[in-house]
């Protein structure tokens, strides 16, 4: 299983990856308060300044350090690594 590194040795399964979003907006502020008080927050940043908000299909938001850009770029390897994996078998 590949796993999506999200900064300070955090990985997460990209497989319940909804959505990698900034934490600007007064949206995914309110979100990141209501998970906090559902208890489905992951604060992933070590202490530093919040630059992501990971959204999991299970409902939790995954906070990390790394740019949306970032993360978004590192989802993207995996996806090809998976397609060249897949065209690899076939092959022989």
């Amino acid at each position: 299983m590949k796993l999506l590194g999200i900064g300070f040795g955090n990985y997460v399964s990209p497989g319940h990856v909804i959505s990698i979003v900034s934490p600007d907006s007064a949206p995914i502020k309110r979100l990141v308060q209501e998970t906090r008080d559902r208890g489905l927050l992951i604060d992933a940043s070590f202490g530093r300044s919040t630059r992501s908000v990971i959204i999991a299909d299970s409902g939790h938001a995954i906070l990390s350090a790394l740019a949306p850009e970032v993360l978004a770029a590192r989802l993207e390897e995996r996806k090809e690594e998976k397609l060249e994996e897949g065209s690899e078998k076939t092959i022989g």
